[in-house]
């Protein structure tokens, strides 16, 4: 029998993404014919695009599309597995074409945009041959289209942080602005009404907590809490914060100087809330080694 050596294994790993003791064994019952084994682990897992479907996908970028006038528009993030598939040119031709799909088509949900129709297939099948000729898992995972007030106007900074504002009045200066300063300043919401109730108050607990081991007196704690609870709601909410581009201002004057208001806003951050998995593929390597060693004869 051929011997199976741990280059071997990582080569086989390689070309088809599957486990290494799947590999080992797709191997062992090729008697180390590379191709053997490959032809196995296909028809033990399928085609790429059905392996990598597993896989965690927490990078991607983000995609906007808006209407000449203003009035309509979408913005969709869409998962890799790598930044480098990220920046590869038919997914980000894939992403930009599927925000003008969802734009146009206003779907009810991310499950409904897979059967909107996509060049000459569906958003899935365009999808699934899209994963095929790159390798990669490639995921739709959220998308905002909304009903508009103002007019629209987006900004992405560096394919990662998506902004899609809806400005009633103003300007495309002051559109631009505002996006852009709500992708560096980050707020949760427009204003205090869209905090959800418990951050305040872990906000509270936390600021009487302090106040407490540096041995504030009772008497304070609550002014203390109250103070803290203000500053924290200043951070977080858009028309609170100062504005990036001229600290005189903040969002809220700066709106109301030019007889503008903001209706409504969403930011995506690509692989926001996905938890990244970090393979150690020399582990996994040493590992196989390992057991190929200790095999009995």
């Amino acid at each position: 029998m051929a011997e199976i050596t741990a280059s071997m294994v990582k080569e086989l790993r390689e070309r088809t993404d599957a486990p290494m003791m799947d590999c080992k064994k797709a191997l062992t019952e090729a008697e180390g014919d590379m191709t053997r084994g490959e032809e196995i682990l296909r028809v033990r897992f399928g085609n790429k695009a059905s392996k990598a479907a597993g896989r965690v996908a927490a990078e991607g970028t983000v995609g906007i599309s808006i209407s000449a006038d203003g009035k309509t528009g979408a913005m969709i993030e869409v998962n890799s597995e790598t930044d480098f598939c990220a920046k590869n040119e038919d997914f980000l031709k894939f992403v930009n074409e599927l925000a003008a799909i969802v734009a146009t088509n206003k779907p009810a949900d991310i499950a409904a945009v897979s059967e909107l129709a996509m060049r000459d297939s569906t958003v899935e099948g365009t999808r699934a041959q899209l994963v095929g000729k790159i390798g990669e898992n490639i995921t739709p995972r959220r998308f905002v289209c909304p009903t508009v007030q103002g007019k629209l106007a987006s900004y992405i900074h560096g394919s990662k942080i998506g902004v899609l504002v809806d400005l009633v009045g103003g300007d495309d200066v002051l559109a631009k602005d505002i996006a852009m300063h709500i992708a560096a300043a980050k707020p949760r919401s427009l204003d205090v009404s869209g905090i959800d109730a418990s951050l305040i108050e872990a906000e509270r607990r936390v600021a009487i907590e302090k106040a407490k081991e540096a041995g504030k007196p009772d008497s304070m704690l609550e002014k203390i809490a109250d103070g803290t609870v203000q500053k924290f709601l200043k951070d977080v909410t858009l028309l609170s914060q100062i504005f990036v581009k001229d600290d005189k201002f903040t969002i809220e004057q700066l709106l109301k100087s030019k007889g503008a208001s903001v209706a409504s806003f969403t930011m995506f951050t690509v692989g926001e809330g996905i938890e990244k998995v970090v393979v150690d593929y020399a582990a996994e390597v040493a590992a196989a080694a390992a057991d190929l060693t200790n095999k009995p004869a």
